[in-house]
């Protein structure tokens, strides 16, 4: 029996839109100060995208879950989801600065790249997983574009230093697979999830 709502452990304001779009209620179960949430996005020697980013997701989710027993939460499914950007086998994660947003996004004009997001919800002691691979495609952008929009701020804390939702959907030619899941949360995949643990979705 479902609790009538979920624990949605992302800080990422755009998943908890997305979630509300489906209806479910929910609230967020964040790191403490206490846990390093950073060092759990570390890429291992010779890891695949598609591996690191349901690694980190299923990562995520144990130290949610254990934050929610320790906290002495009610008893309801976590929601997990991470976003990674590979081109080829490289991810290119969050950039450090506008000048590394730019080097990323330089890498990434004219080009057709991977989003990965990897979604995880626990239930219980059941884990119910999914994987959503879109590929976006940039026009060619000038140097100038690049800095422009490198100095917007909007790349900063983004996988592969921009935001389809924002400014950078102006340079975007082509996407191929799930607009949310580039957003950072795959409705459809999560609605899946959502169904097996008792929600109407």
């Amino acid at each position: 029996m479902s609790a009538g709502f979920i624990y949605l452990a992302s800080q990422s304001p755009r998943r908890a839109q997305l979630l509300g779009q489906l209806g479910v209620r929910h609230e967020l179960l964040l790191a403490g100060a206490d846990e390093d949430a950073e060092s759990l996005e570390a890429v291992l020697p010779g890891e695949s995208p598609t591996a690191y980013v349901q690694r980190v997701t299923g990562l995520k989710l144990d130290a949610a879950v254990v934050r929610r027993q320790r906290l002495g939460l009610s008893d309801a499914p976590v929601l997990c989801a991470d976003t990674t950007v590979a081109l080829g086998r490289t991810i290119l994660g969050k950039p450090e600065d506008a000048r590394d947003a730019e080097r990323i996004l330089a890498l990434l004009s004219g080009v057709t790249h991977r989003v990965l997001t990897a979604v995880a919800l626990q239930h219980g002691r059941r884990r119910h997983a999914a994987l959503s691979v879109s590929r976006v495609r940039f026009a060619a952008m000038t140097r100038k574009q690049i800095a422009r929009y490198a100095a917007s701020g909007e790349p900063l804390g983004k996988a592969g230093a921009y935001a389809i939702q924002g400014a950078a959907a102006a340079h975007i030619e082509h996407i191929s697979g799930s607009y949310s899941g580039i957003m950072g949360l795959p409705m459809f995949e999560t609605a899946q999830l959502l169904r097996s643990a008792g929600f109407n979705t």
